[in-house]
């Protein structure tokens, strides 16, 4: 029997409602029969779908998306099928990348896996997700389903209100490569009891590196570039949250986004206490904060500040609010500046002279001003938005400029900023959106309107749908 298309996202969902609601309901309740739910074709259709939408490149069969297109997914995916009903199915090593990370300076490394271990990666996923979702603590933020950045942003800015001036930022070193693969399979088990199903995960797990046509065993970790390692990560960081909503949530409120996570604390002894704690359960985890990037901050007085998930956090005095008490204030960080002025540059710089018009340079441009406005909006980004509509309108010039030669007709004059805006060119000025809590105190009409008309967006959830 083939494998439908047409099968509609609707059961996946209601199968993801029914997991969850019975992980809910029995904290102890193990699953053992999900392995079939995983080779369901509308199960199989719904990763394939994800795993197109991430795109990404080849692993070691060199195999693309577009290449299983033009051969057939239906025949693609159900050679999946019937390998997994078979209990056939092997996974292949990922295939070693190194991107920089954010300093410019070191390189993190990524294991791709092959489309085909991306598929079923997707598909255990969609399946086991909702079961360990039911037991995820509000505290955690990070690639889990209707939470994100924001929220951790903004459940940080709230505390920082509300009197917790120390801050224990803190760091895992080499979080993604230190993981016990025992410790790991473990704690899945405490839930899944399906053998077939942990039998994949240590799969994945001890699958191997491929490098310079090298195979390295993988004793430890979980590769990152998975699509099956950011519920690995949180699972494995889960015991954090648990310990500290049990036993340590009187210090100070844990916020964490995968492996970079905060604690506001109300008192530096509390932080200092804090510090200790967290290294004992840490090393519970085999784990090690690392001593150089984990740093207690005072914020009181506008002292210090701190970077978080882009964004540079410091309290500053709010005019509009009460002049003599500060809030904490969130905003661009200067790395996240850097890149994005660095992005730019590369979509005006000289290479692009040949472009038939400017409406394809400002094309180019669009999808990322808007995503990097998308994701800083809801801070106090005013005068970096303006900084970065000003610096999109000198590279566009100078792109004028160079376009004509020499013997240039171009005129500054002729081509204000207005003119590359009718255009179409993304402004930044205008799209910064406050929170609820962060309006002024005489907010305009228009803002309460749509404060009441449309809710705080972002709201935060845990049910997997």
């Amino acid at each position: 029997m083939p494998v439908r298309a047409n099968d509609p996202e609707d059961k996946v969902r209601q199968l993801q409602r029914r997991l969850w609601t019975c992980a809910k309901r029995s904290k102890t309740r193990r699953f053992h029969a999900l392995y079939d739910r995983i080779y369901r074709d509308d199960v199989l259709w719904q990763a394939w779908k994800r795993v197109k939408a991430n795109r990404g490149a080849a692993g070691v069969d060199e195999q693309t998306i577009a290449e299983i297109e033009a051969s057939g997914v239906e025949q693609f995916l159900g050679n999946i099928r019937e390998t997994l009903r078979a209990g056939e199915y092997r996974a292949q090593p990922v295939r070693r990348r190194y991107i920089l990370k954010a300093d410019g300076k070191q390189q993190r490394p990524l294991g791709i896996p092959t489309v085909r271990d991306r598929v079923v990666q997707m598909a255990t996923k969609l399946v086991i997700e909702p079961v360990f979702e039911a037991d995820f603590l509000a505290c955690s933020y990070g690639f889990r389903p209707k939470r994100n950045a924001t929220q951790a942003l903004e459940a940080i800015r709230q505390a920082g209100n509300r009197g917790h001036n120390f801050v224990v930022d803190a760091d895992i070193r080499a979080y993604f490569d230190s993981i016990d693969q025992g410790k790991l399979m473990a704690m899945a088990e405490k839930r899944i009891s399906d053998r077939r199903v942990l039998k994949l995960l240590k799969k994945w797990l001890e699958a191997g590196v491929m490098e310079d046509g090298a195979l390295r065993s993988t004793l430890a970790g979980t590769p990152q570039g998975g699509v099956i390692s950011p519920l690995l990560a949180n699972l494995y960081l889960h015991e954090l949250d648990r310990i500290w909503s049990s036993r340590c949530s009187e210090l100070g409120v844990l916020v964490r986004y995968a492996d970079d996570f905060v604690v506001m604390c109300r008192t530096q002894t509390a932080a200092k206490e804090t510090l200790r704690r967290l290294g004992l359960i840490m090393g519970r985890l085999g784990l090690e904060l690392h001593p150089e990037k984990t740093k207690l901050v005072d914020l009181s007085a506008g002292r210090q500040g701190f970077e978080f998930l882009g964004c540079s956090l410091r309290k500053r005095r709010s005019i509009q609010r009460a002049p003599h008490r500060r809030y904490l204030h969130r905003w661009p960080s200067p790395k996240a500046l850097k890149k994005l002025r660095t992005r730019v540059h590369e979509l005006t710089d000289a290479s692009r002279s040949g472009a038939s018009d400017v409406r394809e340079i400002i094309a180019s441009l669009n999808p990322l001003l808007r995503g990097w406005g998308n994701y800083f909006r809801t801070g106090n980004a005013e005068r970096e938005f303006n900084r970065i509509d000003a610096y999109v309108y000198e590279r566009l010039r100078r792109w004028h400029w160079r376009r004509g030669g020499q013997r240039t007709r171009h005129r500054p004059a002729a081509w204000p900023r207005e003119r590359y805006h009718a255009l179409g060119l993304h402004r930044l000025r205008g799209t910064v959106s406050y929170p609820v809590h962060a309006t002024p105190i005489r907010p305009t009409v228009s803002r309460v309107q749509e404060i009441c008309t449309h809710g705080l967006k972002g709201g935060a959830g845990i049910v997997s749908a």
